[in-house]
């Protein structure tokens, strides 16, 4: 096992005192090792003493992993990091941590399905993006009008429906609307009009949708279902890293950890922006391409700094596309220093003379591995009919994905509203061909789940 302590000090404090987090959540296999990160602040103003104790399933000596005394000043935050091998943990577990301060003991628990697998890949759905309102209203043709219309009540609805397929992390799109292109805007922190899909303290503006505050309702229930959610910090612009932008980014990512970070299942930080695989932005002159690689590093060096100090141990998530990965190649190390999880898409859409979705993957994956960063798959369970609306994609082709690109340690999907229904919802979300889908992959992931409990059993 490996350790690494992060120390920040800053006037700035985690709102939970003491966090547990596991990279990946929920399950993985044993050809992933588990990454266990433990974050504390110090409110107080004095100087504090814990004892950290790190157990699997049982406190006791033999099933301590880990164990340290660490001292934080006031308005400090640290940050522990222990990877942990899963070759030999197949089964259900539970990670346990102790922090002892005084006669005071706070106990975080974290529950870990290690499967048993020939490859990285689990080849099931671990989560899927949950977007409020789609940002494309001829994309999302066939169920923004629903998605506009249902209540809180039943956004609570959508995350049961996920949970009882194992789509056990959400990704909220973005928790605001603005449609605007880097390079292509005059928007400032200042003149900032999206408008939010939660009750912001920072802009007024509000999307009209019916759900008073769907961002709680995801959470809410996913912390009663031990979920996972990765909360969008977003939108600003689409594919703007840019100073204006990283500000931006710092307020909204301080609104919603302060409204929104007691729930357990806050995961963590996504950003909304996107990327092209090649990280810069599409830029015809060199001059230019070199100056978005290097504000995409620059921001997430800046935002990941304040994010491990507003929430220590919380990763933070950018979803890029897959093409074009050998252009931004030099780039790839700097960035993904400051980035715990990469979760690209496109892999089943590859452009001509590029590298073939199989490629891509691996070289991302060789990226990712040097820097000792998460790479994740976004996998796209839509199509687009001819006016770009999109459709189901066929569970074949899906299931077909699941198992080509067995290197990810966890694949996600864009997206769940309006691409799955499950027919026990109150309301159906787009075309009725959604709840084919949810079924087809349901039986897909139950017969999985039983060729894999054969081959853990097997003697």
């Amino acid at each position: 096992m490996t350790f690494l302590l992060c120390i920040v000090a800053s006037g700035l404090y985690a709102q939970k005192e003491v966090t547990l987090t596991l990279i990946p959540p929920a399950f993985v296999t044993n050809k992933v090792d588990l990454d266990i990160r433990i974050g504390i602040g110090n409110r107080k103003d004095k100087i504090r003493e814990l004892k950290l104790s790190l157990y699997i399933d049982k406190e006791n000596r033999q099933s301590l992993l880990y164990d340290t005394v660490i001292k934080l000043q006031q308005n400090d935050v640290q940050e522990v990091k222990l990877v942990m091998p899963t070759k030999d943990k197949t089964g259900k577990h539970q990670i346990i941590l102790v922090a002892k301060e005084g006669k005071k003991e706070t106990r975080k628990k974290k529950n870990i399905e290690i499967i048993d697998s020939p490859v990285r890949s689990s080849r099931l759905l671990g989560g899927a993006w949950a977007g409020i309102y789609h940002w494309s209203e001829a994309e999302g043709k066939h169920w923004n009008n629903d998605l506009r219309q249902i209540t809180d009540r039943q956004w609570k609805e959508l995350i049961q429906a996920m949970h009882k397929v194992g789509m056990d992390i959400v990704v909220i799109q973005e928790v605001f609307r603005n449609e605007a292109y880097a390079g292509k805007h005059h928007i400032s922190t200042g003149n900032y009009s999206g408008k939010a899909f939660y009750p912001s303290e920072l802009y007024p503006a509000r999307m009209s949708i019916a759900a008073e505050d769907p961002v709680e309702a995801i959470l809410s229930e996913a912390d009663k279902l031990d979920m996972n959610v990765l909360v969008g910090v977003g939108l600003f612009a689409w594919f703007d890293f840019g100073q204006e932008s990283l500000e931006w980014h710092k307020q909204v990512a301080r609104d919603l950890w302060n409204k929104y970070g007691h729930h357990s299942s806050f995961y963590g930080f996504y950003v909304s922006e996107e990327s092209g695989g090649s990280l810069d932005n599409w830029e015809k002159e060199e001059a230019l391409r070199i100056v978005r690689k290097n504000e995409m590093v620059r921001f997430f060096r800046e935002f990941k700094a304040f994010c491990k100090r507003l929430a220590p141990a919380k990763p933070v998530m950018l979803a890029t596309n897959s093409f074009d990965i050998p252009s931004g190649a030099d780039t790839y190390p700097a960035l993904l220093e400051n980035l715990d999880i990469l979760c690209p898409f496109g892999f089943a859409r590859m452009p001509e003379n590029d590298l073939t979705g199989e490629q891509a993957a691996i070289l991302l994956q060789e990226l990712c591995d040097r820097a000792e960063a998460h790479l994740w798959m976004d996998l796209e369970a839509f199509l687009f009919n001819e006016d770009q609306s999109l459709y189901p994609r066929p569970a074949k082709e899906i299931i077909y994905d699941l198992n080509l690109f067995d290197n990810f340690e966890k694949i996600l999907c864009y997206q769940f509203p309006g691409v799955f229904n499950s027919p026990e919802m109150s309301v159906r979300i787009g075309e009725a061909r959604t709840l084919d889908l949810y079924n087809d992959y349901q039986n897909y992931r139950t017969n999985v789940l039983k060729t894999t409990l054969k081959r853990q059993n097997k003697p």
